[in-house]
């Protein structure tokens, strides 16, 4: 079989089993309300959890920054990509999540893999839920050491894992919220098995940061930890954030190993330094606006007391992730088509995403919704739901 003859016969399967994904191109801004090239709708698909994303003075910092120090940085970190904003920012981060260092990397993928791979290699032991994101299943695949993973949440078969490891380094990688469940993983656990085993933790709290803790420092504030080892702390910017990229935050022998050996950072172009100079303006207003995070906590909130009495499947989460499950793709697809013709946009997330038979529309929140933003959700979905009983 050619080339295109088996990548056709793939794409044909996708579109059998209901599998296929399509862009949806955006015409303006993130906000609750984007238009797209099939028309406007009120939207909840974005991770802009505190609706920065499109905040002026967010947008403003970039524009300075833009006039002082161009648009791209030009090299890698090591070379000549460095600038003083992202150091500022560093040591900005540093400071929020309560570590000694942080170090920017490009993506949140991208910061996964380099950890893995700079701490782990051949003959060593990483692991990781069964629900972790890809950029850690994926960090797990290829740094070399020996994979293997517990049932979701299950404290018991972690430790069962590390404990007839006889590796000399170990690993633990896990979601601290688990962004198709909006759940909460078993953090304290995790970081006390950890110092029993002697391994570290890797948090990826990508979507806790900023909206979790009653500071917004995220998942380790929410549960009175700290930076600290065995935790190795890994935050995005794109989320909460409203800007691009992501660091992790650990102790000085961390991060000055990442800097010397973490091929994600060593070998691409530094971010663009006035992404860096939005990042600190946005978190200037994390900080100091505790509202969003209120204000988020209530929309939440309102949502599932109306889902409760509409009797919708929505799953056990109390973060801005509310997911209600479908079960199979094409019933999920059907009742996001309903919203979108009712001018509401919700994703369909579908596997391998997702386990099979747990197809589901991704609900999350944002602080620029309004209480009537939830109250028309909640009308489309109460119509569509029972036209796809």
């Amino acid at each position: 079989m050619t080339w295109d003859a088996e990548l056709t016969r793939r794409l044909a399967h996708r579109h059998a089993d209901n599998l296929f994904r399509r862009r949806i191109t955006l015409t303006g801004a993130q906000g609750p309300r984007i238009v797209t090239d099939e028309g406007s709708y009120l939207s909840f698909c974005s991770n802009d959890y505190l609706g920065l994303a499109n905040d002026r003075r967010v947008i403003r910092a970039l524009q300075e920054a833009a006039d002082q120090y161009g648009v791209g940085a030009g090299a890698a970190h090591l070379v000549t990509g460095h600038q003083r904003i992202h150091e500022s920012l560093e040591q900005a981060l540093a400071e929020f999540v309560g570590a000694p260092r942080a170090l920017l990397f490009s993506t949140g993928y991208m910061a996964n893999l380099g950890i893995a791979n700079a701490l782990l290699g051949r003959g060593d032991l990483v692991i990781e839920d069964r629900l972790n994101h890809a950029s850690l299943i994926d960090a797990g695949l290829l740094c070399r050491a020996e994979l293997r993973r517990y049932t979701h949440a299950d404290v018991g078969a972690a430790r069962r894992l590390l404990a007839a490891s006889t590796a000399e380094r170990k690993l633990i990688l896990t979601d601290a919220v688990f962004s198709m469940d909006g759940d909460l993983a078993p953090v304290p656990e995790l970081v006390a098995m950890a110092v029993d085993h002697d391994a570290r933790v890797v948090l990826d709290d990508a979507h806790g940061l900023g909206v979790l803790g009653a500071g917004g420092r995220g998942s380790l504030e929410h549960h009175a930890l700290t930076a600290a080892p065995p935790v190795i702390l890994m935050g995005t910017l794109g989320k909460a954030l409203g800007t691009f990229g992501a660091f992790v935050a650990g102790d000085e022998a961390l991060i000055e190993t990442l800097i010397q050996e973490a091929r994600t950072y060593i070998y691409t172009t530094a971010p663009p330094p006035a992404v860096a100079a939005a990042t600190c303006e946005a978190l200037r207003i994390v900080r100091e606006e505790p509202w969003r995070r209120e204000r988020l906590r209530d929309l939440v909130r309102r949502f599932r007391r109306g889902a409760a009495e509409l009797g919708l499947p929505v799953a056990d989460s109390d973060t801005p992730i509310q997911p209600i499950i479908i079960g199979e793709p094409q019933r999920a697809l059907a009742v996001g088509r309903g919203l979108q013709k009712a001018g509401v946009l919700v994703t369909a997330i579908r596997p391998p995403t997702v386990p099979l038979h747990t197809s589901r529309l991704r609900v999350t929140f944002s602080a620029a919704h309004s209480e009537q933003d939830v109250d028309q959700l909640l009308d489309a979905l109460s119509g569509v739901m029972n036209d796809n009983h």
